[in-house]
């Protein structure tokens, strides 16, 4: 079947990589051996991940929004315990999915922050995440030289760690960038809670990533930029540095800091 640029389709070839991508996925704590495992798959596309994911799990549910896709992929796999469900991943509902439960897909560049904001803050959390994504993004949270607002966000919620780079040429059609394996296994609880007012800090930091962070704090709780700069330099943070200059952790110390008077 011919792929939709416009849904950002570029099928993963390569039979290696997806079945690392499926046992990444499976590989989960001894205690959900004996539990029914149920994993999530985000656009199936022409079920090449689908195939390796039905050979680790009880069942898969695939969410595919293109509706010729997901009226086409049941009958590659006869007998399976496969559900197809044609639907939008962000309007899909995961508080309907049993638990415990995994995410796995190969997904599309233009859409990865807002699916990884939906999958982190669930209710029903799944127990592991593991997506096919481009690799600078990878990189980005994975292993950042500098912060972001969304690698600090992922980092709250989960552990973070990076799978295999996948070459551009290993996909049909070769899109024209390189891939990465993002793994992700949520946090039980967020390592910085909204109560601690770290995360109010970030979002007040990274309004204008560009400039200064004293710059951009500057009223924060009615301090004054001279003030954040004198802060910062009593916490051995240079009074220059830019929002992308601090990890989650700097961010913690510096909110104590700033706290409401």
């Amino acid at each position: 079947m011919k792929n939709k640029k416009s849904l950002g389709q570029n099928w993963l070839k390569d039979r290696a990589i997806l079945e690392q991508i499926a046992d990444i996925s499976a590989d989960l704590p001894e205690d959900f051996l004996d539990k029914n495992l149920v994993c999530l798959e985000i656009g199936p596309g022409l079920g090449t991940l689908t195939s390796s994911l039905l050979k680790h799990f009880d069942k898969v549910i695939a969410v595919e929004f293109d509706e010729s896709l997901a009226k086409n992929l049941p009958n590659s796999f006869p007998g399976k315990n496969l559900e197809v469900v044609n639907s939008d991943i962000l309007e899909f509902d995961l508080a309907k999915l049993p638990s415990p439960y995994v995410v796995a897909g190969n997904i599309p560049y233009y859409i990865t922050t807002p699916i990884l904001k939906k999958l982190l803050t669930p209710l029903n959390k799944p127990e592991k995440i593991t997506l096919l994504v481009q690799k600078e993004v990878a990189e980005k949270i994975g292993n950042p030289k500098e912060s972001s607002s969304l690698s600090l966000f992922v980092e709250n919620l989960a552990e973070i760690s990076l799978g295999p780079v996948v070459k551009r040429e290993l996909f049909t059609p070769a899109p024209k960038v390189d891939s990465q394996v993002l793994v992700l296994t949520p946090r039980p609880q967020k390592k910085y809670d909204k109560s601690t007012e770290v995360i109010d800090l970030i979002v007040k930091a990274f309004k204008n990533p560009r400039k200064k962070l004293a710059t951009n704090l500057s009223g924060y709780n009615n301090y004054s930029k001279q003030e954040i700069e004198t802060i910062l330099s009593s916490l051995k943070i240079n009074k220059n540095a830019r929002p992308s200059d601090l990890n989650l952790d700097n961010y913690a110390t510096l909110a104590k800091s700033l706290k409401k008077r």
